[in-house]
């Protein structure tokens, strides 16, 4: 029987159905298993079921041996995973893709709903005991309507969010390596698309590429009343140029829930109260999660059955 090791807890109809068609280690633990337990357990597995919080590389690779198949990873993304190491070895790597589409699209407009109308700061007013009554000119935020949304990568997620724009009134405008068939939105240049847009959101992988792509000088480049989003990876932006634009009042606010070296954050985001800060919860719904893991379980089932993956990276 085929042997499959998963680092971290999955619902139990999905570990049901693993459990059906292989023997099965699971990491129960609350925190990321740690880097010696997954060298140590993987080893001799046919397939490893993983998240974005385990780095798996040659080492890992290595650890784990010639029976080694698959590497399902449980989410869209995945840079935590050498693909040219297990490409080098003859192992499958697939991801989670379209699952959680809508999930995040939607918490991507809760974020900007949340920022633009300092949702945050006025709950955190409200629980010190601050809130002095209502007032004609207290906490004024920024209206939708007739703004301009910027997204900054137009794959699934960032195509979800546009569509959702015209509900808020606005008008879209994105960046990308070449346009696409989306009535009424602008393709613009990175450049453009930051100076002239309201609300910038982030849609783009982390690659070499993105790295900082939203550093100091391309911060600079927005206006001081715009609001920046991201829900994507957390290495697109530097959070150190982040929080001092915030802080000089460069910008208005930035609602982030990811970050470059999650779960750390940059300190001087914290006392911010124009910084909202979320626990990486983009596709943080029963539903979805479920959904994730059941796609994850898919992959490495065909792929120890001899199929093809249904979704290989």
């Amino acid at each position: 029987m085929a042997s499959i090791l998963v680092t971290r807890t999955l619902p139990d109809a999905v570990l049901s159905r693993l459990r059906g068609a292989a023997e099965i280690d699971v990491w129960a633990e609350p925190q990321a298993i740690p880097r010696e337990t997954l060298l140590s357990r993987v080893r001799g597995r046919d397939a490893l079921v993983c998240l974005l919080t385990d780095r798996i590389d040659s080492e890992v690779l290595d650890a784990a041996g010639p029976s080694l198949r698959v590497v399902a990873n449980v989410a869209v993304g995945y840079n935590n995973i050498d693909v040219a190491a297990c490409r080098a070895r003859h192992v499958t790597v697939t991801n989670t893709p379209d699952v959680l589409t809508n999930a995040c699209a939607d918490f991507t407009w809760g974020l900007i709903l949340a920022i633009t109308r300092r949702l945050g700061e006025g709950e955190r007013v409200v629980r010190a005991g601050r809130w002095g009554g209502w007032a004609l000119d207290y906490m004024l935020g920024m209206e939708l309507r007739g703004k301009q949304l910027g997204i900054v990568g137009l794959g699934r997620i960032g195509v979800a969010v546009a569509e959702k724009a015209s509900a808020f009134g606005m008008r879209v405008a994105y960046s990308g390596r070449r346009p696409v068939e989306m009535p009424g939105a602008v393709h613009l240049s990175l450049e453009e698309l930051l100076r002239t847009s309201d609300v910038v959101s982030l849609h783009c992988p982390s690659t070499p590429e993105t790295l900082h792509l939203m550093n100091a000088a391309r911060l600079s480049l927005m206006r001081p009343t715009a609001y920046l989003i991201n829900t994507s990876r957390g290495p697109v932006v530097d959070e150190a140029a982040l929080a001092d634009a915030l802080q000089s009042g460069r910008l208005a606010g930035a609602a982030l829930d990811v970050y470059e070296r999650e779960p750390e954050i940059h300190p001087a985001l914290f006392g911010l109260e124009n910084a909202l800060l979320i626990p990486h919860l983009a596709s943080a719904t029963t539903e979805t999660r479920t959904a994730m893991a059941d796609l994850a379980a898919s992959n490495a089932l065909a792929v120890l059955a001899g199929q093809p993956a249904v979704t290989p990276v």
